[in-house]
């Protein structure tokens, strides 16, 4: 018998200061069996860093065709194309095809193995935006995971602020591409 995804509600107040953006957005996640709570609280991070009212979570780990994340417009253009992790050069470019803009959040302790095999190939790509955030600090965000969260994202400067009300986690995410 198949495993069956793990929901998480996520109420997430965001204030995010460099782009003037504040608003409580109520997120249901399906954590997928094989999906850690590290990679769904990267891909909370990525959407408290990209929140909009027309951004979502896609299927990810679910299907060969969707991003973690996207933002689709009114017409079903996608103009924000969202993953975490570290995808190979091919996903990359097929994302940058369908997709105005791409964001790839890398996370794990091989992210500079994993950019050095990459870089020299997706750089030449000018829709996509590579994000890091350190592994100590997405393991520390995991620890604010639970199946019922209140969330508040403080965003200023770059500079991410998580905190469950309890505790407080900080997080500065670092861009590797464009410089």
């Amino acid at each position: 018998m198949a495993l069956k995804s793990t929901i998480h509600k996520v109420e997430l107040a965001v204030a995010d200061m460099d782009r003037n953006h504040f608003a409580t957005y109520a997120l249901t996640i399906a954590r997928h069996p094989s999906e850690t709570e590290e990679r769904m609280m990267m891909r909370v991070l990525a959407f408290a860093l990209y929140a909009d009212e027309r951004l979502g979570f896609g299927k990810g780990l679910c299907a060969d065709d969707e991003a973690d994340l996207w933002q689709i417009d009114y017409g079903g253009e996608i103009r924000r194309w969202i993953d975490v992790g570290q995808p190979d050069e091919k996903w990359i470019r097929k994302a940058c095809a369908r997709a105005d803009a791409v964001v790839i959040m890398p996370y794990a302790r091989m992210t500079d193995t994993w950019w050095q095999g990459v870089r020299n190939r997706v750089t030449r790509l000018d829709n996509l935006e590579v994000v890091r955030v350190n592994a100590e600090s997405a393991g520390e965000l995991a620890g604010l995971c639970q199946r019922s969260m209140r969330l508040q994202a403080s965003i200023q400067d770059g500079h991410v602020w998580f905190s469950d009300g309890e505790r407080t986690v900080s997080i500065e995410p670092e861009r590797l591409y464009p410089l």
